[in-house]
């Protein structure tokens, strides 16, 4: 069976937590921690954008 590359990265992201100590991590846990947060970021960019979208279909729906 293989591994979809999205399940394996949902997975690494479930245990990070901002402000966590690094001193006791590898170098190659640190490199997936920053992959794993620039994905969040883009997760979140992605859905700011999509809210922006809606609010302003709302608004130019309630200027008429």
């Amino acid at each position: 069976m293989s591994m979809d590359w999205d399940e394996a990265r949902q997975k690494t992201v479930k245990g990070i937590q901002v402000g966590e100590n690094l001193e006791t991590l590898s170098l190659g846990e640190l490199e997936m921690r920053i992959a794993a947060f620039e994905a969040e970021i883009v997760r979140v960019r992605a859905e700011i954008t999509r809210k922006k979208a809606h609010e302003a279909a709302a608004a130019s729906l309630f200027k008429r």
